[in-house]
């Protein structure tokens, strides 16, 4: 026995109390002695005690937010259940990495502990507080990164499209000018004025610069046929895939007639591949640059939505903050979320910590789009009122019923099921608006719900 008091006076939790007191708890405790690989602990029982290690290394794993969690407890730690807290079932399991001995204390004393140590029961609360907080700070990185793992899978397909539209068109682009450079060859072994010359290079602006809506599919093809038969009436049967292309431009027959009344039908088929090349030529490079400016647009609001290389606290749109918010979430909302903006004529600045805001529309506009399965009306509005900034976030979903509305802020909270959510998104919404002076309230009922946000302007918009 005064071995064991020896080691449990090492334990800093227990260091300094009185005798009797040490010598009370040794008498309450059982003292278990575990050789490696034994258990002390399993996930899911009931927690019905606290552990105190007094000798060895002891392993703690588990499922904690769906993720793995795994640490060592070494000698001079206390674990499992504490007083006060409220947990029913063990969290995680522990088991022996040496051979060790621990001090199991009863939960069925903890009220008989209280008034007996109560110099123990306060550094066991605040044992308890850091536990909570290191929970609590381990639970949100696990949500900031399985948000982040979301919208970097969102972000990456977004790119992709674009830079594949790129890619393939720059690889036509090789195919189009071996055409081009083979047609113009064969123009210049021919003996053309230089009437005919410019003749030539002004049919080839005037359709390389047609605008207008793509044709039907039906009149493409009515439009293709009729290109080919004109062809075909002047000997020229192999230019099947070139009727296609002009009639995809909407070039009419009578403009190509025009081409055969001018020129001799061996011309007029090199002016016309060179033509329609040079059409091609136009629609690939407009191509490129649409997804090279689509790939730009997203790195600009990556790196707003991040504020990367910019102060840490600064003012900030609150329009241009959701903007960059349902940039970065496009990927969802595209496949059948309509969003109706209703924005204030002016701009309200609110003074933001970095990135933090961006954070509050991402996490409320991504529970509502899934709230409606993906499908739906997503309406957001702003205005002033006095001296705040106000940012409605609205959509047509089932709504939320009155037993969950009154927990939906509450850590660890989650309707979804298990692995899908580990429901800090809104308690890090409430946190993050409080942060910054402000309030947050819902109103739901089947068909609207609205989160309303309220932030203090920023001087310079006050």
């Amino acid at each position: 026995m005064a071995e064991t008091a020896e080691l449990l006076r090492r334990v800093e939790t227990f260091a300094g109390l009185p005798d009797d007191q040490i010598a009370w708890f040794l008498s309450q405790s059982q003292e278990m002695h575990f050789k490696t690989g034994d258990m002390y602990a399993q996930q899911g029982a009931p927690a019905d005690a606290m552990f105190v290690i007094l000798d060895g290394e002891f392993q703690a794993r588990g499922e904690l937010a769906g993720e793995t969690i795994v640490f060592t407890i070494k000698a001079g730690e206390v674990t499992g259940l504490l007083p006060f807290s409220r947990m029913k079932q063990f969290r995680l399991s522990g088991r022996a990495l040496t051979n060790g001995i621990i001090l199991r204390f009863p939960s069925s004393l903890f009220h008989e502990l209280v008034q007996k140590m109560p110099e123990l029961a306060t550094r066991l609360v605040g044992l308890m507080s850091d536990r909570i907080r290191e929970t609590t700070r381990m639970e949100q990185q696990q949500d900031r990164l399985a948000s982040l793992g979301k919208l970097s899978a969102g972000l990456a397909h977004e790119l992709n499209n674009p830079a594949s539209a790129a890619k393939r068109a720059t690889s036509q682009l090789r195919t189009i000018l071996k055409r081009i450079r083979d047609a113009s060859l064969e123009l210049g072994r021919r003996d053309l004025t230089g009437a005919q010359k410019a003749e030539i290079e002004k049919l080839e602006a005037s359709l390389s610069h047609m605008e207008g809506p793509p044709l039907n599919p039906l009149a493409a093809s009515t439009l293709e046929d009729q290109i080919d038969s004109l062809f075909r009436s002047h000997g020229q049967s192999d230019l099947w895939q070139l009727a296609a292309d002009l009639a995809r431009r909407n070039v009419q027959p009578a403009t190509l007639e025009q081409v055969f009344a001018t020129f001799d039908d061996g011309t007029a088929r090199a002016a016309l591949v060179r033509i329609a090349a040079s059409i091609e030529i136009a629609d690939l490079l407009n191509e490129i640059e649409s997804s090279t400016s689509r790939i730009s647009d997203l790195v600009a609001a990556i790196k707003e939505y991040t504020f990367m290389d910019q102060a840490r606290v600064q003012n900030v749109d609150v329009v241009k903050s959701l903007e960059n918010t349902l940039t970065i979430l496009h990927h969802k909302l595209k496949r059948g979320v309509t969003v109706h903006r209703d924005y204030a004529q002016t701009p309200l600045l609110v003074n933001s910590f970095g990135s933090e805001i961006n954070q509050v529309w991402t996490n409320i506009i991504d529970n509502a789009i899934d709230a409606m399965n993906g499908q739906g009306e997503l309406r957001i509005r702003t205005y002033r009122d006095e001296k705040c900034a106000v940012v409605e976030i609205a959509d047509n979903g089932p709504g939320i019923s009155p037993e969950v509305r009154g927990h939906i802020f509450e850590p660890f909270f989650t309707t979804k099921g298990v692995g899908e959510g580990t429901g800090l998104g809104l308690d890090t919404v409430q946190r993050i608006v409080r942060k910054h002076r402000g309030s947050i309230q819902v109103e739901s009922e089947p068909g609207n719900t609205c989160f309303q946000v309220w932030l203090p302007l920023a001087d310079a918009s006050a």
